[in-house]
């Protein structure tokens, strides 16, 4: 069973909003830096965007930037990525990883070295 566990998804209108919600069921996601990550049909994985165990340093593709917010609430023990302007090519299954600290911010946006995963959602951008 998963330990990570993905919602918030669905369909949404080109320009609409969503917020995708990662929450860690059996672990504290407090020490742990997390990855989005999205796969489109026909298309390999790529990184979305990721954020450090203290929730200090983020990056973001290129093809998102400016657009989508990632964003940790320990109390809650839960990542979000707030996705706003949303254009059809952001459909996608959505992932989010996590893995203890200590690897680089650029391995939590691979996805290199991350022990859990979920099962992924769909965000489907349409009219």
């Amino acid at each position: 069973q998963s330990q990570l566990v993905e919602s918030g998804g669905g369909l949404v209108k080109p320009g609409g909003s969503l917020r995708l919600s990662c929450t860690a069921s059996e672990f504290s996601l407090t020490y742990y830096g997390v990855g989005w990550f999205r796969q489109a049909p026909g298309k390999e994985r790529e990184g979305v965007s990721c954020i450090d165990s203290r929730g200090v340093n983020t990056n973001y593709a290129d093809s998102v930037k400016g657009r989508f917010t990632i964003s940790k609430d320990s109390a809650e023990n839960t990542i979000y990525l707030q996705m706003d302007n949303l254009k059809p090519e952001d459909t996608a299954v959505y992932f989010c990883a996590a893995e203890s600290a200590g690897l680089s911010l650029d391995s939590y946006c691979r996805g290199y070295g991350m022990t859990y995963w979920g099962k992924g959602i769909l965000v489907n951008v349409s009219s």
